[in-house]
């Protein structure tokens, strides 16, 4: 029998609607090319640079476009740019609404530097490729392409901000795929390359709790789910996930929910 079945909910908190996807151009521009729109474009855009370099004006304040930067420009205001050095080829895409990218808190009218460059041109090559052959549901995934490049920068920011500590990803990844195990913390704090000091440190700033708070917690959602789905006795439940008898488990299971695991397993759905 499986003990370890946890279910993941997305947690509720209000979010802006995603954009809509409403057009790409793939340009290769040389000094020749020059665009004024004195009114500014009517949706949001977006330049990602992939190479060269070219410059960009939003009303009176300049901003040069380096290959592995993107832009997003605002609409209804005075936009121009133009090539320089001979040589500058971007994608341009336009969306219809900053409520996604300003929900992701990506910048608005300033250019950003991006290693996700190569990964972005790929998501673009996909899109102007459905976007000619028109396979079944091409539409919906030309809307998800682009909310989908909105989170590649989005992510690739977020990864960089104090606290995010991407280099415990992969520990806590392993941690849920391991409820049921002996808990090797000398093991994790190896595995991450990290002192044993910032190890906790950078841990509690992710999630709020110790290691072993954090599997606790785990432990406990995992036993819960047991009491609703199956027929194990509390004693087994508390020996599959590693508790140091029953009474301990029975103690924090009912600290954590309220109720003992027999009281609370009355009036789970598996119970009737």
């Amino acid at each position: 029998m499986s003990f370890m079945n946890i279910p993941y909910e997305l947690e509720e908190h209000p979010l802006p609607p995603p954009c809509k996807f409403r057009l790409i151009w793939k340009v290769q521009a040389d000094n020749a090319y020059q665009v004024a729109k004195p009114a500014g474009f009517s949706s949001p855009g977006l330049f990602a640079t992939w190479e060269g370099k070219g410059v960009i004006t939003l009303e009176s304040e300049q901003h040069e476009l380096d290959a592995g930067t993107y832009i997003i420009v605002p609409p209804d205001i005075p936009t121009a740019y133009r090539c320089l050095n001979g040589n500058w080829k971007f994608y341009f895409l336009e969306f219809d609404s900053l409520d996604m990218a300003l929900g992701l808190n990506l910048p608005v009218g300033i250019p950003v530097s991006t290693a996700k460059m190569a990964e972005a041109a790929r998501m673009n090559e996909r899109l102007i490729n459905n976007l000619i052959m028109k396979p079944a549901g091409y539409a919906y995934d030309s809307h998800l392409a682009m909310q989908e490049l909105l989170l590649l920068f989005a992510r690739e920011r977020n990864a960089d901000r104090s606290g995010r500590h991407p280099e415990l990803d992969d520990i806590l990844y392993r941690m849920h795929q391991t409820i049921g195990q002996p808990f090797p913390t000398e093991e994790w704090i190896r595995q991450s390359g990290l002192s044993r000091t910032a190890f906790f440190t950078r841990f509690r700033e992710r999630t709020g709790m110790s290691p072993n708070q954090y599997m606790q917690e785990l432990k406990l959602a995992a036993a819960k789910t047991s009491l609703e789905t199956t027929q194990a006795s509390v004693k087994e439940i508390a020996a599959a996930l590693q508790f140091y008898d029953e009474f301990h488990f029975s103690k924090l299971f009912k600290k954590r929910y309220g109720l003992s695991p027999r009281a609370y397993r009355q009036g789970a759905p598996f119970a009737d």
